[in-house]
């Protein structure tokens, strides 16, 4: 192969074959390259992209970096379906094969304990949020309660406007403490039933688009013969309080359980 090696994951050898037509980071098809009974996931990328200065370069455009995830994002998954990956950081790349053998006889020891943590394993994704309903109060009601000289029957207006105000602060308020008692519930009960679990920071609105306020971000290392029973769990958990919305996603590779080889991307000469 010629370029530049981008490296998805490393895992043990299986059997199942890839999907006929899958493609990788800038379109490439993702090949196997073993050293001492491991499998180094990879695919070949342009040097003109992928080398060190305009991959750095790169980083900082969102569009580029978001459809380069998806592609990374897309091999993983595929790999989950027919073996347990242990997924390397986003845009690790190397000059050629034999970088990429040195890096895995470098750390061939860690590759193989967190393989067999993970082996069989998949990670599961619960995400809890806050929704208060509110009653949206007008700008016309907001400038009348405001106006001096108003007669008698607006002050009763500017009053009636301030106790809605306080009561949507309360109900914001008792949503919210709910959302909290219920997340760390469900976390506790979730967590002793899995073999492992992680806490996030709570999700910024913002910049996920989600909806609500982000009361509980956590994954979840369970066995992936026991997944549909953990997924009947979080059902079977869920409040059907107002104002309290769960989100499940999986079964995905278990990033949040391989921290080591979590870290910012890189590239080795």
């Amino acid at each position: 192969m010629t370029g530049l090696r981008y490296v998805y994951a490393v895992c043990r050898p299986f059997r199942s074959a890839l999907q006929s037509q899958l493609t990788g980071v800038a379109g490439s098809p993702p090949k196997q390259l073993t050293h001492h009974g491991l499998i180094a996931v990879v695919s070949t990328v342009p040097e003109a992209d992928f080398a060190e200065e305009p991959l750095r370069a790169h980083l900082e455009d969102l569009d580029w970096l978001t459809a380069t995830a998806r592609a990374h994002q897309q091999v993983i998954d595929a790999l989950t379906v027919v073996t347990t990956p242990l997924p390397l950081r986003l845009a690790t790349v190397f000059r050629d094969d034999s970088g990429v053998r040195t890096m895995m006889e470098a750390r061939e020891e860690d590759f193989r304990r967190v393989l067999d943590r993970l082996e069989g394993r998949v990670e599961w994704g619960v995400k809890v949020y806050a929704e208060p309903e509110t009653t949206e109060i007008t700008a016309t009601e907001t400038t009348e309660a405001a106006e001096p000289g108003r007669p008698d029957g607006a002050a009763g207006s500017g009053r009636d406007y301030l106790r809605r105000r306080r009561m949507q602060t309360r109900a914001r308020e008792d949503v919210w403490q709910k959302a909290a008692a219920f997340a760390g519930r469900l976390h506790e009960t979730l967590s002793a039933f899995a073999e492992d679990s992680r806490l996030h920071a709570p999700q910024n609105a913002a910049l996920s688009g989600a909806p609500g306020q982000s009361m509980l971000n956590a994954a979840y290392l369970v066995p992936r013969a026991d997944s549909e029973e953990f997924v009947e769990l979080v059902d079977r958990e869920k409040d059907d309080a107002p104002g309290i919305r769960v989100e499940l996603t999986g079964p995905w590779a278990a990033y949040s359980f391989t921290d080591e080889f979590a870290e910012e991307p890189e590239v080795e000469p």
